[in-house]
């Protein structure tokens, strides 16, 4: 049961931590200011807001339960995956502890609204926050796909927790999302406050969490590779 809380826990924090990383966070504030831009009332930008963090959530979770379940359907692969999984996640741990650091990168253009997109979104008004919030979640960043192709898909795997973890994780992308949603609801100005904040939490934990990932991952290559510890 704790493991099961524990891994609860890392799926949610990954799930915040992905949603304040720079270019998701931007691009979540210029997708809520784009959907309530004609909403003449605050609660109505709110609401878009939520709808947004809905497709979100929506898309991680769909996404991760098809990954984890392709992989777990095959059979050969998914013993092998249980028999070696400890050893795996050491070199993964460190590896997107080092990106959450910034001593690896790659280059990678966000996806933006098209202008067809647009007209789609605009004729569905508040609504068609759902499906701007689906494309937008599988717009990946560096950070945010090594976090979830990195840690939460593995995570899912070891747990074998297929649909938990990986709607915690969309839950909480979209919970700085609702806070940014309401922010822009009482003024612009309050966003920028807000986002001068959020970015500076998002630098020291981001850095945080990359340094603990890195030690648990020299901990899993010691003790399940090398045999060590």
């Amino acid at each position: 049961m704790s493991e099961l809380l524990m891994a609860a826990g890392t799926a949610l924090w990954l799930g915040i931590l992905t949603s304040i990383s720079p270019c998701p966070l931007a691009t979540n504030i210029a997708a809520i200011s784009f959907i309530g831009r004609r909403v003449a009332h605050g609660r109505q930008v709110l609401l878009s807001g939520l709808l947004y963090t809905l497709g979100r959530v929506i898309a991680y979770a769909a996404l991760g339960i098809i990954l984890a379940v392709s992989i777990l359907s095959v059979t050969e692969l998914s013993f092998t995956l249980q028999r070696y999984m400890n050893k795996l996640m050491g070199p993964l741990l460190i590896i997107v502890g080092m990106f959450l650091l910034e001593l690896l990168s790659f280059n990678s253009s966000g996806a933006g609204v098209s202008e067809k997109m647009q007209q789609r979104v605009e004729r569905m008004g508040i609504w068609g926050a759902v499906p701007l919030g689906f494309v937008f979640a599988l717009s990946f960043c560096p950070v945010s796909a090594a976090l979830f192709f990195g840690s939460l898909i593995p995570l899912c795997l070891k747990s074998n927790s297929i649909f938990t973890l990986p709607t915690l994780y969309g839950v909480g992308t979209a919970l700085p999302v609702i806070v940014f949603a309401v922010a822009i609801a009482i003024g612009a100005q309050s966003v920028a406050k807000l986002f001068e904040h959020t970015t500076r939490i998002e630098w020291w934990a981001r850095r945080i969490t990359g340094v603990i990932f890195v030690l648990v991952g020299v901990y899993f290559c010691l003790r399940y590779i090398f045999d060590i510890l």
